[in-house]
């Protein structure tokens, strides 16, 4: 497990299942794109901690099932942190992603698995700080702001051509 610090939240991160990048590519994937998010939104995360797993579809199918009720594999999950009364700097969360899913997406899009990576990682944690996408409105606002975000990283728009689908 890898955890950074310094400028930004800090990050934990677990590989359990899959073949992703090590820990260390991870790491700086998620880091550049969390301070991205913080400077995008105005906000520190400093002394927030946020936990990532990246495993395999049949966990992140499991996680799915458990938690949405959706039995199958999903690119990623996003998890908050229970508000905890008196704490400062409370934790962010958590965001599960499956390998499976995440790398046939990539594929199929034509991205690296690193830019991929980063935009669900940017998706995962905007859904932390209470953004969301369950109707239309939502879906354009959420999707603006991840396309925002990504620039900031020299990642290409990865939603042009397709319209915001709320779910």
């Amino acid at each position: 497990m890898a955890s950074s610090a310094g400028g930004g939240a800090d990050i934990a991160i677990a590989i359990e299942g899959g073949d992703w990048p090590d820990e260390a590519a991870l790491e700086k994937l998620v880091t550049a794109a969390a301070r991205a998010v913080e400077v995008d939104l105005g906000e520190d995360f400093a002394e927030r901690e946020l936990s990532l797993l990246f495993t395999d579809d049949a966990e992140i199918g499991r996680l799915n099932a458990d938690w949405r009720g959706k039995p199958k594999p999903t690119n990623v999950l996003s998890f908050p942190a229970a508000s905890i009364p008196g704490m400062e700097r409370p934790p962010l969360g958590d965001i599960a992603f499956g390998y499976g899913v995440v790398r046939r997406e990539a594929d199929e899009a034509g991205l690296t698995l690193g830019d991929h990576i980063s935009h669900l990682f940017v998706h995962g944690l905007l859904h932390l700080l209470g953004h969301d996408h369950e109707v239309a409105a939502e879906a354009e606002a959420m999707e603006r702001r991840e396309v925002a975000i990504l620039a900031r990283l020299g990642i290409a728009d990865p939603y042009a051509g397709s319209e915001p689908e709320p779910h």
